[in-house]
């Protein structure tokens, strides 16, 4: 049976703060993250985890560093564990590949979504109003479509309930004119790359979202990056606009949980089995197809 890691209990570390994924611990010029195995939908964290998904944010989150660095830094200062500071190295069995070392930054409060197709509640809102985020979409579109140009749909970022849609104007009401323009032209630049290099491997980036901070002054990439968590992956080979796509990515926990009267707040319904299984099976291939690497 292969082991999940629910939380994270560092003895002589401190407390972790817990994400609804993560658990952070602040070690004083720096955060140690931890990518557990929590999986959380619908901003709900569920009672079950998928295992190896905190091994397959972090891969896939280091190589979308590596891969965006000619256009922004990021947090990372260390992922391997040999390399940790004495007292962390004695929990390795636990931090080994699902951990990295940060800068602390100043987190920008605010999920940047950036949405090339029309899924989701994008799709959604779009049915209903004609527009996503106030931003009017031309009329006919389907479910799955790909949209003319990508487009910068933010959110709050809440640390528990639901994450609200908001407007690019209440973001500049937010955070100021020139951090929210930087934020969207960045968010838009970061995902039309990662767009060009997936489809070279027949994955097509439906949607995701990035997290961004301050570091001397500068906005840096933190948090997770184009990972099942945060983005939507479909296959262009089986891709079929006017329907859901088969996806790469925790839709499939979505999809069960809205076959079930549930009213989407906590405490979250037990997966089964399968559901698990097929989940941590697309997590690993996904990782896999985009960095030709495995767990």
């Amino acid at each position: 049976m292969v082991h999940t890691l629910r939380e994270t209990q560092l003895t002589g570390i401190g407390l972790p703060r817990r994400g609804k994924v993560r658990d952070i611990y602040d070690l004083g010029d720096k955060l140690l993250i931890v990518a557990t195995d929590r999986i959380s939908a619908f901003d709900v964290v569920l009672p079950a985890g998928i295992p190896d998904k905190g091994k397959v944010l972090t891969r896939l989150s280091l190589y979308w560093f590596e891969q965006m660095s000619d256009i922004i830094k990021n947090h990372l200062l260390e992922h391997d564990v040999g390399r940790y500071p004495e007292p962390l190295r004695q929990y390795s069995e636990f931090l080994e590949g699902r951990s990295m070392l940060v800068k602390k930054a100043k987190v920008v409060p605010v999920e940047c979504v950036v949405r090339g197709y029309l899924s989701g509640s994008g799709w959604k809102d779009y049915k209903e109003t004609g527009k996503i985020c106030g931003i009017f979409l031309k009329p006919g579109l389907v479910e799955s479509e790909k949209l003319e140009t990508p487009i910068f749909t933010p959110t709050t970022k809440a640390e528990e309930g639901h994450d609200m849609n908001i407007s690019l104007d209440e973001l500049e009401f937010s955070v100021g004119y020139e951090l929210a323009s930087r934020l969207k032209n960045l968010s838009i630049a970061i995902y039309e790359k990662a767009c060009a290099i997936a489809e070279k491997k027949g994955i097509i980036i439906a949607d995701t979202k990035f997290e961004f901070g301050i570091f001397d002054e500068d906005i840096i990439l933190i948090d997770e990056v184009l990972t099942p968590d945060s983005s939507r992956f479909w296959s262009m080979e089986g891709y079929k606009p006017g329907m859901p796509q088969d996806s790469y990515d925790k839709q499939i926990v979505r999809d069960y949980l809205n076959t079930l009267d549930w009213d989407k707040t906590y405490p979250g319904p037990q997966l089964p089995e399968a559901v698990i299984d097929k989940t941590r099976a697309r997590y690993i291939e996904i990782l896999e197809i985009l960095t030709e690497r495995g767990l």
